[in-house]
C-alpha cells in the first residue's frame, strides 16, 4: 500500500512538474512576443493586467531569468521522479524508459504545445498569465538577479557587456519596420503605409528633394504691362507667382492672385493703372538643406505657404510650398486647376515610361518600388549617377533590379526613360523555356 501511495505521489508530482514547465515555457514565449504598444494602450485604458505585463517587461532580464530557473527546476524534478517511478517498476531498465518517456512528454507537453498556443495569441496569453507570472518573478527574482550578476562577471573578461537593451535600430526605423510588417501581413493598407512612412521621413528629407525646380517654375516678368501680368496670373494654375526683373534669377517679390483681384476690383476692372509690384509680398528665401519637418514648422509659424529655395551661394534653386510637404505625407493632392501630368506612364508589359524629371520617391510610391534615393532625387539623376556619364538615346543599364533604357535626350538632359523590373522578366523567361 505504501509502495502504491509513493508511486501515485511521484506520478502526481511528475504531472504537476510538466504543467509548471508548460506554464514557464508558455509565459516566456507570450511575454516576449506580446506587443508593447498594445500593452501600453491597454494600460492607459486602465487595464491592471496590462500594467503588470509592462512592469514585468521593464525588467526583461529578471523575467527571463526567473522563467528559466523555474522551468529547469520543475523539468529536472519531473525527470528525477519519473526515473524513480519507472526504476521501481522495471528495475534498472526503467532509466531507459524514463529517458524516452520524459523526452516525449517534455518536448510535446512542456515545450511545443504551450509555446505554440502562446505564440498564436501572445497578447491574450500574456494578460491571462500576468498575475501568476508576477508572483513567480517576485519569488524567483532574487535568484535570477544573482545568476545574472554571475553571468556578467563571467563574460567581462571576454569584453562582453550586458547593458540595457539598446536596439540597433532607431525608434523611427523600428516604427517603419513595424508598419512594413503590418502591411505585408495585411493589417495596414498601402496608402496608410505610405502616409506613415512619409510622416517618418520628414526629418530626413530636405526641401531640395521636394521643391519645384527653377526650370519648371511659373514666374512673371515685373516689367510687363499690368494688363499682361493679369492675363498671366489668370492663366496660371497657381495662386502665388514670383515676380522677376532683369534676369529670372532676380526675384523681387511674390504676387498673390487674390491680392491682384482685390486691386483689380478696386480699380473698377481697369488693369492699366495697377502697380503690380506694390502688390507683391516680400520674398521668403530658405536654404536648400532645411529639413521638411523644420520647414513645415516654419510655414505654420509664419502662416504662409510659399518660399523660394536657395543654395549655399544664394542662387535660387526652386520653390517649395506647404502643399509640397503635405504631399509627402498624404500623396498627390490634386484639384480642378492642377495640370494632370504625372510623368509616369505604366505600360502593359509591366514597364513604366517616365520623364527624367520624375522624383524617385514619387515613382516608388506610385509603383510600390524601392529604388534608392540617397544619391539622386530624380530618375534621370539616378541613371547618371550609376552610369557615371550622361548616356545617349537607346542606351540601357541594369541596376537595383531594374532595366533603365534612355528613350529621349535633349542636349545634356535625359528627358524620357523606360524602366522595367527584372524579376518578372526573368520569371517569364523561365516559364517560356519550361
Amino acid at each position: 500500500m505504501d509502495t502504491h501511495t509513493d508511486l501515485w505521489l511521484a506520478a502526481s508530482i511528475v504531472v504537476m512538474s510538466l504543467l509548471l514547465s508548460a506554464f514557464f515555457a508558455g509565459a516566456e514565449t507570450a511575454f516576449t512576443a506580446a506587443s508593447r504598444a498594445r500593452m501600453l494602450s491597454l494600460e492607459n485604458s486602465g487595464d491592471l493586467r496590462a500594467r503588470l505585463v509592462n512592469r514585468i517587461l521593464a525588467s526583461r532580464e529578471r523575467f527571463i531569468g526567473a522563467m528559466l530557473i523555474g522551468y529547469n527546476i520543475v523539468a529536472i524534478g519531473a525527470s528525477a521522479f519519473t526515473t524513480s517511478v519507472l526504476t521501481t517498476i522495471f528495475g534498472k531498465s526503467g532509466v531507459l524508459y524514463a529517458t524516452g518517456v520524459m523526452s516525449v512528454l517534455v518536448i510535446v507537453f512542456a515545450e511545443v504545445l504551450p509555446k505554440t498556443l502562446a505564440i498564436n495569441k501572445p497578447d491574450q496569453a500574456a494578460l491571462f498569465m500576468a498575475r501568476p507570472v508576477a508572483f513567480m518573478v517576485a519569488l524567483l527574482g532574487p535568484a535570477a538577479i544573482a545568476i545574472e550578476n554571475l553571468v556578467r562577471l563571467m563574460l567581462r573578461p571576454f569584453g562582453v557587456t550586458i547593458g540595457e537593451h539598446q536596439s540597433i535600430l532607431s525608434p523611427t526605423e523600428e516604427i517603419r519596420g513595424q508598419v512594413a510588417l503590418l502591411h505585408r501581413e495585411g493589417g495596414v493598407a498601402k496608402a496608410e503605409r505610405d502616409m506613415l512612412g512619409g510622416l517618418l521621413d520628414l526629418h530626413e528629407l530636405t526641401v531640395s528633394e521636394v521643391m519645384v525646380h527653377r526650370t519648371k517654375m511659373r514666374i512673371i516678368n515685373a516689367d510687363l504691362p499690368s494688363e499682361e501680368i493679369v492675363r498671366e496670373v489668370l492663366a496660371s494654375p497657381y495662386t502665388r507667382m514670383p515676380l522677376w526683373r532683369g534676369t529670372s534669377e532676380n526675384i523681387i517679390g511674390v504676387l498673390h492672385a487674390k491680392d491682384l483681384l482685390r486691386a483689380l476690383d478696386a480699380a473698377g476692372g481697369d488693369a492699366s493703372g495697377l502697380k503690380v509690384e506694390a502688390l507683391a509680398l516680400e520674398t521668403w528665401f530658405v536654404p536648400d538643406t532645411t529639413s521638411l519637418r523644420d520647414q513645415l514648422k516654419a510655414f505654420l509659424t509664419k502662416k504662409t505657404h510659399f518660399a523660394l529655395v536657395v543654395d549655399e551661394y544664394g542662387e535660387v534653386m526652386g520653390l517649395v510650398t506647404l502643399e509640397d510637404i503635405l504631399e509627402e505625407i498624404v500623396g498627390d493632392i490634386a484639384d480642378e486647376h492642377d495640370v494632370a501630368v504625372s510623368g509616369v506612364r505604366p505600360q502593359g508589359d509591366g514597364s513604366v515610361n517616365a520623364d527624367g524629371s520624375v522624383a524617385i520617391r514619387d515613382l516608388n510610391r506610385a509603383m510600390d518600388w524601392s529604388l534608392p534615393d540617397e544619391e539622386a532625387t530624380t530618375i534621370a539623376g539616378l541613371v547618371i549617377h550609376e552610369a557615371r556619364a550622361i548616356p545617349d538615346t537607346g542606351t540601357a543599364f541594369n541596376f537595383h533590379g531594374f532595366r533603365f533604357q534612355v528613350l529621349r535626350k535633349t542636349k545634356n538632359r535625359i528627358t524620357s526613360l523606360r524602366i522595367t523590373p527584372l524579376v518578372p522578366m526573368i520569371a517569364k523567361k523561365g516559364e517560356e523555356e519550361g
